[in-house]
């Protein structure tokens, strides 16, 4: 395991306490919990994965550097065939006289990429404790 991943991992959580608890003694405790979880080593899986993720990154293989981008890209233009292709090829096959195109299922899509992209719950919990706007 990298130890070079544990110093921005701790700056990552550190700032996440920042701005999500404003009371100086909940974020000092919160900081310490953070501390004795590197410290119990209940970070290892995190930073075993984000040492995979680099090493993926850095390989000269295509196929081993290149998953997560072309998952991303594959979904970027299915919801691009969905929100904005289908609806011009919709009206130009019923202007022509054409068959209708295929929808995309795009529920599949979004999942998908918010999968890669790491979005879950987190914005609906920043909202419902009212950290962002």
């Amino acid at each position: 395991m990298n130890p070079l991943f544990l110093g921005p991992l701790l700056e990552a959580g550190t700032a996440i306490i920042n701005k999500l608890i404003p009371d100086p003694e909940k974020k000092a405790a919160a900081e310490l919990e953070l501390l004795k979880m590197t410290q119990d080593g209940a970070l290892k899986p995190v930073l075993a994965q984000l040492e995979i993720n680099a090493r993926e990154a850095a390989h000269p293989s295509i196929f081993v550097a290149g998953w997560r981008p072309a998952v991303g890209w594959i979904c970027v233009l299915g919801l691009l065939y969905d929100a904005v292709l289908h609806n011009i090829l919709e009206w130009a096959a019923l202007i022509k006289g054409w068959p209708v195109p295929p929808d995309v299922n795009s529920e599949s899509l979004i999942y998908i990429l918010c999968s890669l992209l790491g979005i879950g719950a987190l914005r609906t919990v920043e909202k419902v404790k009212k950290v962002t706007k």
